[in-house]
C-alpha cells in the first residue's frame, strides 16, 4: 500500500475520532441515533448500495490484479522476452473474474421485488481477484526462470480462477 493509502485512511480515522470525540466530550450522543438511522433507512437503499460494491469491488480488485500480474510481466520479460505475450493469459483470467461482479449486480438488481430479505453481498470480491493476480505474477516469474514451469502453474491459475467461480455460485445461492 502506498502513502496515498495511507494518507486516505489516516485522514479518514482522524475525521471518525474527532466527531466521535466532540458528540462524546459535548454530551450530544442523543443527535445522533444509529437504531433511528437504521429504522428510517429504506431496505432498497442497502440493496443497491449491495449491489454498487459489486460492481465497485469487482472493477477495484480486478484492476489491481491486473496492475499486479503486468508488473511482473513486464519485470520477467526484461530476463527472459519470450514470456509477454504467453503470458498474457494471467491477465485475461484477471479480466474474466472481474465480469463475475458485473453478473452478480445483475442478478441481484433482478431479484429486488416488493419483499426484500437479508442476504450476500459482493465483499467476496477483492481477494479473489488479488488471488488471481498473485498467481499470474508468480507465472510470469516462474516462467522466465524455467520454461517448463508454465504449463503448470497456469493450472494452478486456472484452479485460482475457480475459486472465483465457486464464490460467485456460493453468494448466488
Amino acid at each position: 500500500m502506498g502513502a496515498a493509502t495511507y494518507t486516505t485512511l489516516g485522514g479518514l480515522a482522524a475525521t471518525l475520532a474527532y466527531g466521535a470525540g466532540y458528540l462524546v466530550l459535548t454530551d450530544s450522543m442523543n443527535h445522533f441515533d444509529v437504531g433511528a438511522f437504521l429504522e428510517s433507512t429504506s431496505p432498497y437503499v442497502w440493496a443497491n448500495l449491495g449491489i454498487a460494491c459489486c460492481i465497485g469491488l469487482s472493477v477495484i480488485g480486478a484492476g489491481w490484479g491486473i496492475f499486479i500480474t503486468g508488473a511482473s510481466i513486464l519485470g520477467a520479460g526484461v530476463r527472459a522476452a519470450r514470456i509477454t505475450t504467453k503470458n498474457l493469459i494471467s491477465i485475461i483470467f484477471c479480466e474474466v473474474v472481474a465480469i463475475y461482479g458485473v453478473i452478480m449486480a445483475i442478478v441481484f438488481s433482478a431479484k429486488i421485488t416488493g419483499r426484500l430479505e437479508a442476504g450476500p453481498d459482493g465483499l467476496w470480491s477483492p481477494q479473489n481477484y488479488l488471488t488471481v493476480g498473485i498467481t499470474g505474477a508468480n507465472a510470469a516469474v516462474a516462467d522466465a526462470a524455467d520454461p517448463q514451469l508454465f504449463v503448470k502453474i497456469l493450472v494452478v491459475e486456472v484452479f485460482s480462477s475457480i475459486l472465483g467461480l465457486f464464490g460467485l455460485i456460493g453468494t448466488l445461492i
